[in-house]
């Protein structure tokens, strides 16, 4: 089987079917209005995504499931062994796969060079599908060149890393609806995958609400880890989405997400 081009056709039936299903779902019962009319917000985030992955496909030519392919026959490799049973190391490399994204994400987080371009996603003034594809190519390369690495240690099993990606794919949209869940159903997902509502509270404005709920696809490492947080310091209703000084509609310019992670940090008020 070509799993490389298995990944590749389901990557955009997944990427596409799941834009589509979150934007009519926040566009049909939306949790709070725009800053910004979503045609501008969709627009330029789409730029921004499309530089990433043109970047990232002329830099980094090893994809995840590429790499996975060419694990496969590494003896050395932490999953690649007789034992335990495969479903079990199936199971273990999704979720460590996934906790590879969580300690990324940390570390964009506590990592102060890290920051200034992870912030650019942060500085989104609104919270919407398509914040997920506000991010900086050089944050992109940082964690394609990390979970490339956890692939080539771990070695897991080349199915195991489809579905992973495809999950991701799919979270990058559903969790940064600007809708949510009905609350009996929102307080089960909590459980088993990031909620819209639970991912929401790490855009917030608040410092502390912004070290919470780091996770990608599982809840569990902030709550193994202690960086899980229930409710915003505002509550839902109060919180405030961004980054303090820069809700503004100029930070959805093009311009300012490609250049604000090399600007001198400016006074509040002035993105």
């Amino acid at each position: 089987m070509d799993w490389v081009q298995l990944e590749g056709a389901a990557y955009w039936w997944v990427f596409v079917g799941t834009f589509l299903g979150v934007a009519i779902w926040e566009t049909c019962r939306p949790l709070r209005p725009l800053l910004v009319n979503a045609g501008r917000r969709w627009r330029n985030h789409a730029v921004v995504w499309f530089v990433c992955a043109a970047g990232l496909a002329l830099t980094a030519r090893v994809s995840p499931v590429l790499a996975a392919v060419s694990a496969a026959g590494n003896p050395y490799g932490i999953l690649n062994k007789s034992q335990p049973p495969i479903p079990f190391r199936w199971l273990l490399a999704v979720a460590l796969l996934d906790l590879t994204r969580y300690l990324l994400h940390v570390g964009l987080h506590r990592i102060p060079g890290l920051w200034r371009f992870h912030e650019v996603h942060h500085s989104d003034p609104d919270f919407d599908l398509s914040t997920g594809l506000r991010v900086h190519p050089m944050e992109v390369l940082f964690n394609q060149a990390g979970y490339l690495s956890a692939i080539l240690l771990l070695a897991p099993p080349v199915s195991a890393v489809v579905v992973s990606e495809l999950t991701s794919v799919f979270m990058s949209f559903f969790g940064h609806a600007n809708a949510s869940l009905p609350p009996r159903l929102e307080k089960l997902s909590r459980y088993l995958f990031v909620s819209p509502d639970m991912h929401r509270i790490h855009h917030s404005e608040a410092i502390s609400d912004q070290n919470a709920n780091l996770g990608d696809i599982f809840p569990w490492w902030d709550r193994m880890f202690g960086s899980y947080l229930a409710s915003p310091q505002a509550g839902q209703e109060g919180l405030v989405v961004g980054i303090h000084g820069k809700q503004q509609p100029m930070s959805l310019d093009i311009g300012f997400m490609f250049s604000h992670p090399f600007r001198r940090k400016p006074e509040a008020g002035n993105p």
